[in-house]
């Protein structure tokens, strides 16, 4: 039986609220959160020393979130004028 997209994302749904409901979101996602800080890690030059090499990727992951949210508010702001336009 192929399930329809909606359907997909039902079952999907109900299998990530049986997750949250059985364990601790905060473990459950240690492996993704330390792969997302690594990625900044890994940008900074590993001479360095190590307290600096983690401030240099804590300024780096703030510019990334930064950049998101110039760009998110940007594409808020264009869809608004373009259905401010439509009208």
């Amino acid at each position: 039986m192929v399930l329809t997209a909606d359907e997909r994302r039902t079952r999907g749904r109900v299998a990530a609220y049986t997750l949250h409901a059985t364990h601790d979101p905060k473990i459950t996602t240690i492996p993704a959160r330390q792969a997302f800080h690594q990625r900044f890690l890994d940008a900074i030059p590993a001479d360095l020393p190590e307290e600096e090499r983690q401030r240099r990727a804590g300024y780096a992951l703030k510019a990334h979130m930064t950049k998101l949210a110039f760009y998110s508010a940007r594409n808020r702001r264009q869809r608004r004028e373009a259905k401010v336009g439509a009208k």
